[in-house]
């Protein structure tokens, strides 16, 4: 089956979060830190199975930018640094359909490693 065009893109910015229309479909809301948990780039998963890197400390994370590449694909450009990958409209796609099976894994593999969503915070002394 063939994914419906996406026919819609709306960042609110307040919430962090990434509103997707595909075609006739209800639009998908996807958080920002879901999207840079699941980037597409060999920096997240690696150059083959089972060479993914876990991503930790995203919770807070944000989008900068979004360019569209051709009719094919998004760049998001994270206020982490994170701008490689391209989302092609097809993952995003899976992602949306798949939100709620993909989060639960995410979390689940994010508590067997014993790491967190939120980012390191730092100690400040005060003299």
């Amino acid at each position: 089956m063939s994914t419906p065009e996406l026919t819609h893109v709306h960042y609110r910015r307040d919430a962090r979060e990434l509103v997707l229309t595909f075609g006739n479909q209800p639009p998908f809301t996807l958080s920002a830190e879901y999207l840079r948990v699941h980037s597409p780039s060999a920096e997240v998963r690696g150059h083959g199975k089972g060479q993914e890197v876990l991503q930790t400390g995203k919770q807070d994370v944000g989008l900068l930018n979004i360019t569209q590449t051709g009719h094919y694909a998004l760049k998001l450009h994270f206020d982490d640094g994170h701008d490689s990958g391209l989302y092609t409209y097809d993952y995003l796609h899976e992602l949306a359909t798949h939100q709620a099976d993909y989060w639960q894994q995410y979390l689940t593999r994010l508590e067997q490693a014993g790491e967190s969503r939120q980012a390191p915070s730092i100690m400040i002394k005060q003299l």
